[in-house]
């Protein structure tokens, strides 16, 4: 069994299904690239009877041939008459192979990118709910059903209200890694980085097993990027058609909606992606920001003291916005110089707003820096136009306490100590001055300034701030 960085609760759990004195069907969700069939294979390495993989793009009989190919690989003495002409057929040929091989131990049947098999006219998942309801039910076995289009497994599987209504029995999500746990899978692989250096590498590329697989021992994290990122031949120059593509169908609108939220650091509402996107205010869209959300891509934030309607949708997911920003633009053959990008004027507005994802990825490790971990919080962020003689504000993150507190966090991305200057404390000032008139709050307002390094200790920062988050902080 390879070294498995994190996932303690995902093994629990895959661990407990095999343990269980019942049948399990056990459905692993998460993005792509992000490890799902990696964990499955190692966690459950020498009890898989079968496994399939779907093929994209392929028909009903080019997915019946694999089927045949694997069964044939993993039962070589079954005798096969024929080609089955259904998925019910080919499932009912899975069963009469591993009932013939009269297993004593717990098997698991591993049936990968189900959403390429499970294609509308297929009638895939008919096959599989006959699998489940007549077959499986009775035997000593774990059945795992795996998909990246987490919107379609929850709409299609978790949601049915056919043959599979209510049959899986443990919903595993499988999340991109944290700070901590990127640090950890870089030691695993032989790479040191400084702390600093793991943030770029976060901001970048997010904390995607795959695409952290990429790096090399004995280069700078700039030294990586550049040759992951900016080469030709590098594997997250063209990732991103790849990426979308292999998950939604009609996947240039969801592009449509990425590149705009790309476009706007603070996030749009959903009547604003309607103007910048020209979609109409109907299904499609929903299905849209559905997919994009459930698949890890996009975040939905509540503003403070607002309508759900009002919420803002933000682009999230680090690549693609690394991608939109800095690689889009570049040429078929065109190569760049990552070290030359921060002399970019776009430079300053990308490095700010993914620090703030990251941190917003984090929110855990910032209540535990805050010694507030155990005391009931809500996170927010707060945005207002002008009125009354007050300018309009945004606010990154609130933190509402249910001790009558609140955090309001100022997020700083620096690559040295940060300096806090009057103009900065004037906006501070401002932002609490706006949110109080709007809120109409009470409580106690902290100011808290989370940055990567720390503060320098001048009069400003001592006068106006309450806390400091650093990095090592995001590292809890």
């Amino acid at each position: 069994m390879e070294q498995i960085v994190g996932r303690k609760k995902q093994i629990v759990q895959l661990k407990e299904a095999l343990t269980s004195n019942k049948p399990e069907m056990v459905a692993v969700i998460g993005r792509r690239r992000v490890g799902k069939t990696f964990l499955i294979r190692n966690v459950y390495e020498t009890h898989i009877s079968f496994e399939l993989t779907g093929v994209q793009h392929a028909s009903l009989q080019e997915q019946i041939i694999v089927f045949l190919a694997q069964l044939a690989k993993h039962f070589p003495l079954l005798l096969i008459k024929g080609k089955p002409k259904s998925w019910i057929e080919a499932f009912i040929l899975l069963s009469q192979a591993i009932d013939s091989q009269k297993f004593i131990e717990k098997r698991v049947i591993f049936i990968d990118e189900l959403p390429w098999l499970g294609t509308k006219r297929s009638d895939f998942l008919k096959g599989l709910s006959w699998f489940w309801n007549s077959w499986a039910t009775k035997q000593n076995i774990v059945v795992v059903i795996c998909g990246s289009a987490a919107s379609w497994m929850i709409e299609k599987v978790i949601n049915d209200r056919g043959g599979l209504h209510n049959r899986v029995t443990k919903l595993v999500y499988l999340y991109p890694f944290t700070l901590l746990e990127t640090e950890e899978f870089l030691i695993s692989r032989k790479i040191k980085s400084s702390r600093y250096q793991v943030v770029q590498l976060y901001m970048t590329m997010g904390g995607i097993p795959m695409y952290l697989d990429q790096l090399k021992p004995g280069l700078s994290a700039v030294q990586n990027i550049q040759k992951v990122c900016f080469e030709n031949e590098g594997y997250l120059r063209k990732e991103f058609d790849r990426l979308f593509s292999s998950l939604f169908d009609n996947f240039q609108n969801h592009v449509i909606v990425v590149k705009a939220l790309a476009n706007k650091k603070i996030g749009l509402t959903r009547k604003q992606i309607i103007e910048f996107t020209k979609f109409t205010n109907g299904g499609m869209l929903t299905e849209i920001l559905n997919e994009l959300s459930q698949s890890g891509f996009i975040g939905i934030y509540s503003g403070y003291g607002k309508k759900s309607r009002e919420a803002i949708y933000r682009l999230t997911d680090d690549y693609s916005l690394f991608y939109l920003t800095f690689l889009e633009s570049l040429g078929e053959n065109t190569n760049a110089d990552f070290t030359r990008l921060s002399e970019l004027p776009k430079w300053k507005a990308w490095s700010g707003y993914a620090f703030e994802n990251v941190c917003l990825y984090h929110i855990d490790q910032i209540r535990d820096s805050l010694s507030i971990r155990g005391i009931y919080s809500t996170t927010s962020s707060f945005f207002a136009l002008p009125k009354d003689g007050l300018s309009g504000t945004q606010i990154d993150l609130i933190i509402d306490r249910n001790d009558n507190s609140i955090n309001i966090c100022e997020i700083k991305f620096s690559e040295d100590d940060y300096v806090l200057t009057k103009k900065d404390v004037d906006n501070i000032n401002l932002k609490k001055q706006v949110f109080r008139y709007h809120s109409k709050t009470k409580k106690h307002l902290f100011t808290t300034l989370i940055t990567t390094f720390g503060v320098i200790e001048n009069a400003h920062k001592i006068n106006n701030i309450d806390q400091v988050v650093t990095m090592e902080g995001l590292f809890r």
